[in-house]
């Protein structure tokens, strides 16, 4: 029965739904070249989910020990902007319920600009709470990158309701009052924390290209405010916004 089924048929079925053995056995059988190639398509996607529901189950290893003590509010804390020559260094802290599932979350800056903002979305309706903190470029000058990036991941701690666990992205934060865990690459062993990378990256983004609005010449909703060639020659050739960090570029 199932030869009869036109190639777009089958692929729409391939699609859309989750086959039937017997379906599948069929299709197996079915030598049509175009056939054949959907299911290895098919293959190769079922490949691909496996993949993602491992690395998920992988990410989730720190709460799932934490959730099996009997924790709820584990705050995955991470924070973006270290780096850039401009525009504020921005922390943010999530707490996932232990039934989140979010195939694909990884560290911020493995997914498309298209998927961070989807993944914003999903993370925002369903974590138990999050917040962000802000510590701008002048700020920046006056106590270091290290010291503002701490400061701007207690601020986002301060403003959640209630923690039992804090999982950091490699920083230590030394005035917790709660345990804590700083786990290099966290962004990419915890969900939490990854979580918290995306939210921050999100947010910074969209900070960046409200000033972009202001700076056009800048580009800084393309860099971010990193250091790329159209950025510093725009520098040269118009000197620093007051959202440049001047500790960053002492020789302009």
């Amino acid at each position: 029965m199932k030869k009869e089924w036109t190639i777009n048929q089958i692929k729409h079925y391939l699609s859309n739904e989750l086959p039937k053995e017997d379906v599948l056995k069929d299709l197996y059988q079915d030598q049509r070249k175009g056939v054949q190639t959907l299911l290895k398509q098919y293959e190769k996607r079922q490949q691909a989910t496996q993949a993602q529901y491992e690395l998920f189950e992988t990410m989730s290893q720190y709460e799932q020990v934490l959730w099996n003590k009997g924790i709820t509010y584990i705050a995955g804390v991470d924070e973006v902007g270290r780096g850039p020559l401009a525009g504020p260094v921005v922390a943010a802290t999530v707490i996932l319920p232990n039934d989140f599932q979010l195939l694909g979350i990884n560290d911020s800056k493995k997914l498309s600009k298209n998927k961070r903002e989807l993944f914003y979305q999903y993370i925002t309706k369903h974590a138990i709470d999050y917040a962000v903190g802000i510590v701008d470029a002048e700020e920046i000058d006056q106590i270091n990158i290290l010291e503002a990036s701490k400061k701007a991941m207690y601020q986002a701690l301060k403003k959640i309701k209630y923690t039992e666990y804090v999982l950091i992205d490699a920083v230590r934060l030394e005035q917790l009052d709660v345990p804590s865990d700083a786990i290099i690459k966290g962004d990419q062993k915890s969900i939490s924390i990854a979580a918290a990378s995306i939210i921050a990256k999100v947010t910074r983004d969209d900070m960046m290209e409200k000033l972009h609005q202001q700076y056009p010449l800048y580009a800084f909703d393309q860099n971010s405010g990193y250091g790329t060639k159209q950025h510093l020659d725009a520098i040269t050739g118009n000197g620093l916004t007051p959202y440049h960090r001047k500790s960053f570029l002492k020789s302009y």
